[in-house]
């Protein structure tokens, strides 16, 4: 029989005005990979934030024992210390230092105070080479890829000794190819008798990878499943289980109703800020009509953001070429400004680092787009500001406190919400939605997908850039195919496959 790893019993966590864990009870098994799924704010990041330390024994009601032996962690270096690693969904490494540098920082490898740099990079290599991670210790981190860089932070937790290894949305900015590696080289831990606890919003991905799923809902644990004789799990019976209801289609249901255009592209191209001569968008040609969704599906790095950084008042890119029409007339964006009063809006897939002032509160996020609508003589009218913040928070049903609450303490969900508030706000006619449900659940998933319904319903206009085709492929009533830079096909909603836009990837060059 295999013995019990960890046991977390009656865990309860209270912030000002919410519990954000109620009496949870959690065991893991040694040597399993078990799942934690639920919500946005069901309190899966908040448990294993108590488990690893960051927040503190004393500042919780429970127990958390270890490898037998009750556990009172005062700080992330008390967990670690008995081989407990937390990888964290926004990355912690330093961009302008080496890999090895940052895999050893803070647990340097020293002697008489002085550190070993061989000894370290040579430590590095071999646990690089342990993760299948082909690169030099001494490459700096700003120049590898987020699938590298999240490579980079499972070789760091093998420095340590891991012996349970806890993952946050670690393939949440990850293509599927690189999701997969990721995946794999978890079971083959697994092989190796390691423990891993994976928190993941992608249902398909911890039934490939789980040995059991919890599920947290309004910070409980709802049940835990265990794998059915046939190996698998019940897709149904966990997001039943997540959203306290069953979702029988994934996607709302809409009825097009599509006008005139209103956003066109003729021979759209731009060029690398930084490496010059390389082409980041080449000749790109597309149109969006009036109250249509249309998506642009691709890989990683085939250039749909920098697509629509560039459009978005020229906010990516140098030499910038190409004509751009709304509503029939060619218009010439050259800032943020000018995009938003030409009724322009971009929804960034970064939230966090680009989308809102997390520091802020709701009600000033809200306004940020245009803030000459709750101003007058440049003087800011912080009632008609509050009305706004009320307005959008009930228009989409955003939970929260008061429009006074700090975005920061929001969940996923309801921080992207917030961003397409601020943006809704500006009054745009065209919205570009970059990647506009990445790192949120699927109960959320579909309120998002219901305000996009709405947005084109009141005759606006959407271009929708995803990494997920199934949600590409349901949303949208046209699909452009991109690949290094260049549309590389196009199909209408009656014809449009994950099989055919993949294989007009692949037809179009290197596709990956």
């Amino acid at each position: 029989m295999s013995k019990t790893l960890l046991e977390m019993r009656d865990i309860t966590k209270v912030f000002p005005g919410v519990i954000a864990l109620s009496h949870v009870n959690l065991d893991i098994t040694e040597g399993e990979i078990h799942a934690l799924v639920g919500e946005n704010g069901a309190g899966k990041s908040t448990l294993m934030n108590v488990l690893s330390g960051i927040y503190q024994f004393g500042t919780y009601e429970g127990d958390i024992i270890y490898d037998g032996k009750v556990c009172e962690f005062h700080r992330i270096r008390d967990s670690e210390s008995q081989g407990i690693s937390i990888i964290h969904q926004e990355l912690a490494l330093v961009p302008y230092l080496s890999i090895g540098e940052n895999m050893f920082l803070g647990n340097e490898i020293a002697k008489h105070t002085l550190i070993d740099w061989d000894k370290t990079y040579a430590k590095a290599d071999e646990l690089l080479k342990m993760v299948g991670l082909k690169e030099s210790s001494r490459t700096l981190i700003k120049d590898i890829s987020v699938g590298k860089q999240q490579l980079v932070e499972i070789a760091k937790a093998l420095s340590k000794n891991v012996r349970l290894l806890i993952l946050d949305e670690p393939t949440a900015s990850l293509n599927e190819t690189d999701s997969r590696k990721l995946l794999d080289l978890l079971l083959g831990f697994k092989r190796n008798g390691m423990t891993s606890i994976i928190i993941s919003h992608k249902i398909n991905e911890v039934s490939y990878v789980s040995d059991r799923i919890t599920i947290l809902r309004d910070g409980a644990v709802i049940k835990t499943l265990e794998k059915n004789n046939g190996g698998s799990f019940s897709e149904d019976e966990i997001i039943k289980s997540m959203v306290g209801r069953s979702l029988t289609d994934r996607f709302p249901k809409r009825e097009p109703h599509i006008g005139e255009v209103c956003f066109e592209t003729k021979h759209w191209t731009a060029f690398h800020p930084i490496y010059q001569g390389r082409k980041i968008c080449d000749d790109i040609n597309i149109t969006i009509r009036r109250g249509e969704v249309v998506g642009i599906s691709g890989l990683m790095g085939a250039g749909r953001t920098e697509f629509a950084m560039s459009v978005f008042g020229k906010s990516y890119g140098t030499n910038i070429s190409g004509s751009l029409f709304l509503n029939g007339k060619e218009v010439v964006l050259n800032s943020v400004k000018d995009a938003i009063e030409h009724h322009l809006a971009y929804v960034t897939e970064d939230r966090k680092g680009n989308g809102l002032i997390l520091s802020n509160p709701i009600r000033e996020n809200t306004t940020l787009s245009k803030l000459e609508k709750v101003s007058s003589h440049e003087v800011l009218d912080t009632d008609l500001e509050q009305k706004y913040a009320v307005e959008y928070t009930e228009k989409l049903s955003t939970k929260c406190s008061s429009v006074s609450q700090l975005v920061s303490n929001l969940s996923g969900g309801n921080q992207q919400k917030i961003l397409l508030s601020k943006w809704m706000f500006a009054d745009p006619d065209v919205l570009i939605l970059d990647e506009p449900t990445r790192g949120i659940d699927v109960g959320a998933k579909y309120e998002i997908y219901c305000i996009i319904n709405g947005l084109v319903a009141e005759g606006k206009s959407v271009l929708m850039i995803s990494s997920e085709m199934p949600e590409i492929l349901g949303m949208c009533d046209r699909i452009y195919v991109m690949n290094e830079g260049k549309i590389v096909g196009e199909f209408p909603r009656e014809t449009a496959s994950q099989e055919a836009i993949m294989f007009a990837i692949m037809k179009s060059g290197k596709g990956e």
